[in-house]
């Protein structure tokens, strides 16, 4: 068996999909890598740029930005990657098979419907666009198009949540019971969008990408505040009502002194506690919870004492190789490219999280109604 075809064997088994496993063989150079092109060179593009230069499956061929110059910079005096302020220039290079997207949210949806119409695969950043009709409208072109549309939701490509969904959907935490997470720090209050449209997209984007199949929010509800009079919402609480009865909930804050990143996922038999911020322990599995005797199994005998019991077990902290997220992400990327199949983050997984998103906007406006996810109406359900 072939290096390619051991790798392939390896993610097709894995709980966690395709995302390459920690130690598994080097990555195989294809006979024609697929030709990319990043769009964006502000923030996040340039990180793409030095992450696909590093995936032996892609070709980097062009990164384009209104700022000539500043993709020039970019690249530096001795790069043989073209610089161009010309995104029609990029679509009509055949060489250029593929897109990454790394622009403000406002401009996605004309730049990756541009690509998909000129033949293009896309990347594109969190959020896919900035409403779910047109996110909709993305995922029906690319199906119909037969070319990938994915989203580059990070987190989902971190080690440490490649093991919470192994663990999640292998049943080792057995039925979700909760989902809690925090991502608060001091900054940056964003001048186009409020912090649940900056902050809770990485956290909604792990809930989907964790959660067993047959679980998914059907409900939601939020609460915000803006305390500086920012003229957007700087503080805020997100609650989910899953599918089983469970509930998610986020907090997510621009206004805290300290940092903190850390997520909680509850099960019948374990429990996770994930902190990203303690490299030496990201991830602990507790042997601890509550149990409930099931009613047939009661006796006259113990009818009297209580039907809860606490359970204190181990805790575990698996090993965990530190990855960057970034090149799983490009690399997973040109993998569904090349094999012809969809991504892990797919164009549906960003459209799930817009729906999220806007169904929490719409709950912020009514005073934290609960408002059902994918809803178009404006009455909210109480």
């Amino acid at each position: 068996m072939t290096s390619r075809q051991w790798a392939a064997e390896a993610a097709n088994q894995a709980p966690g999909g395709h995302v390459p496993t920690p130690g598994a063989p080097p990555e195989p150079v294809p006979e024609r890598p697929v030709g990319l092109a990043v769009v964006g060179a502000g923030y996040w593009g340039p990180k793409l740029v030095r992450n696909a230069q590093h995936t032996p499956a892609l070709r980097l061929h062009w990164l384009c930005d209104l700022d000539g110059a500043k993709a020039r910079t970019v690249l530096g005096e001795y790069s043989t990657v073209g610089a161009t302020d010309d995104y029609r220039r990029v679509l009509a290079d055949e060489r250029v098979g593929a897109v990454a997207v790394a622009t403000p949210a406002a401009g996605h949806y004309r730049l990756v419907r541009a690509a998909l119409e000129a033949g293009k695969h896309v990347l594109v950043e969190k959020p896919i666009t900035t409403s779910a009709a047109e996110a909709s409208e993305l995922v029906e072109l690319a199906g119909r198009s037969g070319l990938v549309l994915m989203c580059d939701h990070t987190f989902c490509y971190t080690p440490v949540v490649r093991r919470i969904r192994e663990l999640v959907h292998g049943g080792e935490i057995g039925d979700v019971q909760f989902f809690d997470s925090v991502r608060i720090n001091l900054g940056l209050v964003q001048p186009d969008v409020d912090v649940l449209w900056d902050l809770a997209p990485h956290d909604l984007s792990i809930l989907d990408f964790v959660l067993p199949p047959g679980v998914e929010p059907v409900a939601v509800s939020a609460q915000g505040a803006d305390p500086i009079g920012a003229g957007r919402v700087c503080v805020a609480y997100l609650t989910l009502r899953l599918s089983n009865g469970a509930l998610a909930h986020c907090h997510v804050n621009w206004l805290s002194p300290t940092k903190v990143r850390t997520t909680l996922i509850g099960g019948s038999r374990r429990t996770l506690v994930w902190d990203d911020l303690n490299p030496q322990a990201r991830l602990a599995v507790h042997d601890r919870g509550v149990d409930l005797t099931p009613p047939d199994e009661l006796t006259d005998a113990i009818r009297h004492r209580a039907l809860i019991s606490y359970r204190v077990g181990d805790m575990v902290a698996p090993a965990l190789v530190e990855q960057e997220a970034l090149r799983n992400v490009m690399a997973e990327f040109a993998a569904a490219i090349l094999e012809g199949r969809p991504p892990l983050t797919d164009g549906r997984a960003g459209l799930r999280v817009l729906r999220l998103l806007e169904a929490a906007s719409l709950s912020l406006e009514l005073g934290g109604a609960t408002v059902p996810v994918g809803s178009d109406e404006r009455e909210a359900v109480r």
